[in-house]
């Protein structure tokens, strides 16, 4: 199977990407593993004709966003995110009058219309310093609750919340990591910024995926408690095979995440199926918004 994958990936001049919580053998399939975004920032940089997404729906829009010369494909059109579909374009334009004026910073894990309506998107990884690099004292913030709570705690601005989340992330409480902890005594605790408070507060460092695995592979500590969803306990292993690494919880699985397999990518390949477009007129106001963002950053 893997190797009908790179055959045709190397007819279609393509490139495959997975994201951290992708299971092991899409990981271990893909050319780039990574955050979402700079999966499609690298993609784009790269002379592919094909750029084929393990991930989920808003990822593969991203990259079409930022590579609208390329084909996206994205093997399970259902891989979705139910936390972007929790706003749309339409609630946030009724949202926006609600605050006239009001800079609109909307994380990355949206859909495309949504990211079209924004002033600017931001990462788990640079949300504070998107948030504090504004002059107004007011922002509206969308689609995550807990991502907009964590960035209002480390500014002075006011923050409106939209009340969105990640369903895996919000399902862990402050009861589940303390007994993690307590299980692992000698075990730092990362915690993704879309978990709740009351886990950040208790935790040793709130990071994005990738500063997971930055962050296990500089640090002199042998034991970690992963606060995400656990595909990224693959990655970080891999990299870090001296290294011991925990889930805060079993339940920390996204079931969208999991959804693609060999034989989906195969066959998206081989027959270019699952083109994800996004049309023009939503892609160069969304692009506008990314570029902005990656401009601060």
């Amino acid at each position: 199977m893997k190797d009908k994958i790179k055959s045709w990936l190397k007819k279609r001049n393509g490139i495959i990407l997975a994201h951290n919580y992708q299971p092991p053998e899409i990981q271990d399939v893909a050319d780039l593993c990574g955050d979402s975004l700079e999966l499609s920032i690298k993609a784009s940089k790269t002379d592919a004709e094909v750029i084929l997404f393990c991930g989920v729906s808003f990822m593969a829009e991203t990259a079409s966003i930022l590579s609208p010369e390329k084909k996206v494909l994205l093997p399970k059109k259902d891989a979705g995110c139910p936390m972007a579909d929790m706003i749309t374009a339409e609630k946030l334009a009724k949202k926006m009058k609600e605050f006239p004026g009001v800079p609109v910073v909307t994380y990355v894990n949206s859909t495309a219309s949504v990211k079209a309506l924004s002033t600017v998107c931001c990462t788990s990884a640079n949300v504070v310093k998107v948030v504090n690099s504004f002059k107004e004292n007011e922002l509206l913030m969308v689609p995550d609750r807990n991502l907009s709570a964590f960035a209002a705690s480390k500014t002075d601005k006011k923050i409106h919340f939209w009340d969105g989340y990640c369903p895996v992330h919000d399902r862990l409480g402050r009861d589940d990591v303390l007994k993690a902890k307590q299980k692992y005594p000698d075990a730092l605790l990362l915690a993704h910024p879309e978990c709740r408070q009351e886990v950040l507060k208790i935790s040793d460092a709130v990071l994005s995926t990738s500063g997971m695995i930055s962050y296990a592979n500089k640090s002199k500590k042998k034991s970690f408690i992963i606060a995400t969803e656990i595909g990224i306990l693959y990655p970080l292993k891999k990299a870090n095979p001296d290294k011991n690494f925990y889930p805060a919880s079993d339940k920390m699985e996204c079931i969208d995440m999991k959804k693609i397999k060999l034989a989906d990518i195969l066959r998206s390949l081989e027959f270019l199926e699952g083109e994800v477009k996004v049309p023009e007129k939503i892609r160069e106001p969304a692009m506008k918004a990314v570029q902005k963002m990656i401009e601060l950053s």
